[in-house]
């Protein structure tokens, strides 16, 4: 059967083949919808990351396909899986856990996720679920309703206030405003809608290269 990928990425619904719990919502390409059939493992494409991922690649919750049911236009996919673990990057067993009617949270956390995908990424997917939180009641979500002029100012205040303690040898002091500008920078790549998983794509292809040499490439 032939998918209609004319309009790009087609949505894939995970659901639970025996609770027929609807577990997440990724998107596929025809590469990712391959690497599913042939390993039947259940594979996206991240379009904050901009590459494929198998579902569990870091956390181990992979999903296992049972069955792959195609809607009746041909660009939508219902994956029907074996959940190992949890699906959500939270550590919620399905990723639609909040009511839209009070916003409050409507399924418990069942595993802290925190150690298995880093401090960043943790922190990170953090501020991304409070992007549209109350300003009154969330200081990251009264950042972003500020928008991009107080948040580049807190990133240059928080780095600024990072020179000042290393100028200080404040060893505790680093630490703490290292922690700050890194924050204030993870909310600025947020709003700028740039996943920090790019930001390390940079890091590693500038491996093997001297900073002299980087810099030349850019003309600078």
């Amino acid at each position: 059967m032939k998918l209609d990928f004319s309009k790009g990425l087609l949505p894939a619904i995970a659901q639970d083949a025996a609770s027929k719990e609807v577990l997440m919502l990724g998107f596929v390409d025809e590469e990712a919808v391959r690497l599913t059939l042939e390993t039947g493992y259940a594979h996206y494409y991240s379009r904050s990351k901009e590459r494929i991922w198998k579902k569990g690649e870091e956390s181990g919750h992979l999903q296992k396909i049972v069955d792959v049911l195609v809607d009746c236009d041909n660009d939508t996919l219902l994956y029907m899986v074996e959940q190992i673990g949890v699906a959500c990057h939270t550590g919620a067993r399905s990723c639609f856990f909040t009511t839209l009617f009070s916003g409050e949270r409507v399924l418990e956390q069942e595993i802290d996720t925190s150690e298995v995908y880093g401090a960043i990424d943790t922190l990170f997917h953090e501020i991304e679920s409070k992007k549209f939180g109350d300003p009154e009641k969330s200081y990251t979500a009264k950042l972003f309703s500020k928008g991009e002029n107080t948040i580049c100012k807190k990133i240059a205040e928080e780095a600024a206030e990072l020179c000042f303690a290393i100028k200080d040898k404040n060893r505790d002091e680093v630490i703490y405003e290292a922690a700050d500008l890194v924050y204030h920078s993870l909310v600025g790549l947020s709003f700028s809608g740039v996943n920090p998983d790019l930001v390390k794509r940079e890091i590693r292809r500038r491996f093997g290269i001297s900073g002299i040499e980087e810099k030349n490439s850019r003309g600078k």
